[in-house]
Formats: structure tokens, sequence, C-alpha cells
């Protein structure tokens, strides 16, 4: 019997790298672990497939959704409504298969109403200087817009203390090392263990 998947919450002020550790993780593990497809209203971009980079529904579905209590967490922003589906979830993880919620503080407290056993991982950048350096590299933004996003940082990073482990990125390598650990220890619990090697359990005690 494989052992049932782990529900990881990964949050991070924008800027801490969170989504391309997500990325280079998943990709040199494609089998075992999925980052969660979130449902939304608002229109496809150029280039967005349904259902691979969002679940793209009308505004009558969703409320109906919610109606259903189908969503682990959902919020509307800037108009369009954003939610992370209860059914597909549990799906996933009863295939034994790892799934990633790559959501804010603010989701992360829904969710972990529902489902207190969901790991929670932070993402901290190594200073707030580097952050804003990071945030100013993109050169897409204005100073005035880059000082409003460093505000929503320091924002998001005071609820560091609400997650279960922490991870600072300042190497990358190290950073991706690290959440690689966090995994491999959920997956060695004692629970995921037994239920896993159950077989093999049962013969190293046969007497």
């Amino acid at each position: 019997m494989s052992a049932r998947g782990n529900l990881f919450i990964v949050s991070a002020p924008s800027g801490a790298g969170k989504s391309s550790l997500i990325s280079a993780l998943l990709k040199d593990n494609p089998a075992d672990m999925q980052v969660s497809v979130s449902h939304t209203t608002r229109q496809p971009r150029p280039g967005e497939v349904n259902g691979q980079h969002y679940h793209f529904v009308a505004v009558e579905e969703f409320t109906q959704l919610i109606e259903q209590a189908a969503f682990f967490e959902w919020a509307q922003v800037f108009g369009n409504y954003y939610g992370t589906s209860r059914t597909v979830i549990e799906h996933t993880l009863a295939q034994g298969i790892d799934v990633f919620l790559d959501i804010d503080w603010q989701g992360a407290q829904q969710v972990k109403k529902l489902m207190p056993e969901a790991i929670g991982i932070f993402i901290l950048p190594p200073s707030r200087s580097e952050l804003e350096r990071r945030l100013t590299g993109r050169g897409q933004d204005s100073a005035e817009v880059i000082a409003s996003r460093m505000q929503q940082a320091v924002s998001e990073m005071s609820h560091y203390n609400e997650y279960d482990f922490v991870i600072v990125n300042d190497d990358f390598d190290i950073a991706i090392n690290d959440l690689i650990s966090i995994i491999a220890s959920q997956r060695l619990t004692l629970a995921s263990q037994t239920l896993r090697h159950s077989g093999m359990l049962d013969d190293l005690l046969a007497q």
C-alpha cells in the first residue's frame, strides 16, 4: 500500500524566489510531486493553457463551487475569483503524490483550518536590501511600485512564524537542498514508512 501524499503550503514575499525553487524541484521530480492548479474566473492570458496554468471557469460556476464548499481556500482579487479545489487535491494526495500550494499567508490559514496536517514552508530573502535589489533588477517597475511591493513584502514576512519550516533563499542551491530535505523528512515519518513498507515490516518481525 502506498503512503498518502503530503500537502505542502509554500509562501513567500515577491522576490524571495519561491516560484523558481518550486519549478526547480518539480523539474527533477515530475512523477510524485505537483503544484496545485487553481480555479479562476479571469480570462486566460496569451500562452496560458486551461488545466495547466489555471482551471478557467465562469463566475457562476465558481460561486456554485463556493456554495458546495469545494475549495480549500478562495479569494477575490482585483474583481476576479481564485480558489484551490479541495476535491482535486484530496484525489491527488490519495494517489501518494505530494501537492504544493503556492499561496499567501491568508490562504494558508484557511487551508490549515481544514487540513491541520498540511506542512507550511515560508521562504525568506537574506535581507531587505537583497529583496529590493531583486525587485529592482527586474527592470519592469517604477520606484513607486517597488516601494509599494517592499511594504507589502514586509507585511507578508511578518507571518513567517505561522509556518512549520523557514528557508532563507540566499544561495539558490542551498535553498533547493533545504526544500528537498523538508520533503524527505515528511516522507520518512513513522506513519508514512509504516504504511509504505507494511509488507517488509511484517516479514522482518515475523516470529
